[in-house]
């Protein structure tokens, strides 16, 4: 049904109205080194002039980031607001959660992978999951110092400079993982790669583990058990193909039979990329536009949950 998007967007537009435009939030992502590969998803460095900006992060494993001028407050699923630090580390959310900015703002940062939250942390992120914290008090001090250094310098650094200067404190400050719990977040985005929706037994049957030691360590690497991780996969990656132009008729109707209905699906969407189909694709939404761009559910590997290639699978 090609009206499905339109309806999706519809009911985003209250909400939507209220957010930074295109031209005054400039967005900017750089691959990390192959070294960083398993930890960080991508880094970015934004700049917007405006008084105030408003925008809306999808759920994720977790942000660092250096707040160089500018400081904000997000408000989470529960309603709970809580404020930026310089060094800013969002823990892994459950859900969409909207950021408000006194600017101008210029920030620096990285997006987490599950393997980065945990080996930069030492944190389970269900325990501590949809927080700001200060990242000066919980993260390595190699962290602190290179923020601070970024931040100091922000206007005369290049951003691969930037790049290169929080990647060697990223490794210097890197805690081990225990290989069979590098094994589990493989096998987990391998899961994940099967269907849009996939089967909890059929991780039970890759791991070899019980039930619990399941839910333990998917709560410990990304912050939600198997079932809800699944809920959450299947509607960030439904909100990526939906917001395809080239998407057929048929790869519509195979995503939208992974939901009881088209209602359930806009409230899985909007709960969890906190924004619609189209308005992922919109040119004015920058920041969602990246985050969410279909090149990040492509690759297997495990810092992602990608895309399978049978979408009725």
């Amino acid at each position: 049904m090609r009206d499905a998007t339109a309806a999706v967007a519809q009911t985003a537009r209250p909400l939507d109205a209220r957010l930074t435009q295109q031209g005054l939030l400039r967005l900017e992502l750089f691959p990390p080194p192959a070294a960083l590969a398993p930890y960080i998803t991508t880094f970015f460095r934004m700049r917007c002039d405006e008084p105030t900006i408003r925008d809306v992060q999808p759920s994720s494993i977790g942000v660092m980031a250096v707040m160089a001028r500018g400081s904000g407050r997000m408000r989470f699923l529960d309603g709970r607001v809580e404020r930026s630090h310089r060094l800013t580390l969002q823990t892994p959310t459950a859900a969409a959660a909207t950021f408000e900015v006194e600017g101008p703002w210029r920030v620096f940062g990285a997006m987490l992978a599950p393997l980065g939250w945990a080996a930069l942390t030492g944190l389970s992120a269900v325990e501590h999951g949809n927080r700001l914290y200060d990242g000066a008090a919980v993260l390595d001090p190699a962290l602190a110092e290179a923020a601070g250094s970024i931040a100091d310098e922000f206007d005369r650094l290049t951003p691969e400079a930037m790049v290169s200067r929080f990647s060697a404190a990223i490794l210097a400050s890197l805690r081990r993982i225990r290989p069979i719990h590098a094994q589990f977040v493989r096998t987990v985005c391998e899961w994940l790669a099967q269907s849009i929706t996939p089967d909890v037994a059929d991780l039970e049957a890759r791991c070899g583990y019980g039930t619990r030691q399941i839910q333990r360590l998917a709560d410990r690497y990304f912050g939600l058990p198997p079932t809800a991780l699944a809920r959450k996969y299947r509607a960030l990656r439904a909100a990526v193909l939906l917001s395809r132009p080239d998407l057929s008729d048929d790869e519509m109707a195979a995503v939208q039979d992974h939901f009881y209905d088209q209602p359930h699906m806009i409230r899985e969407i909007r709960l969890f990329a906190g924004r619609t189909p189209g308005k992922i694709a919109d040119p004015d939404t920058p920041l969602i536009s990246a985050i969410m761009d279909l090149r990040n559910f492509r690759q297997i590997g495990p810092r992602l949950a990608p895309i399978p290639d049978d979408l009725r699978a």
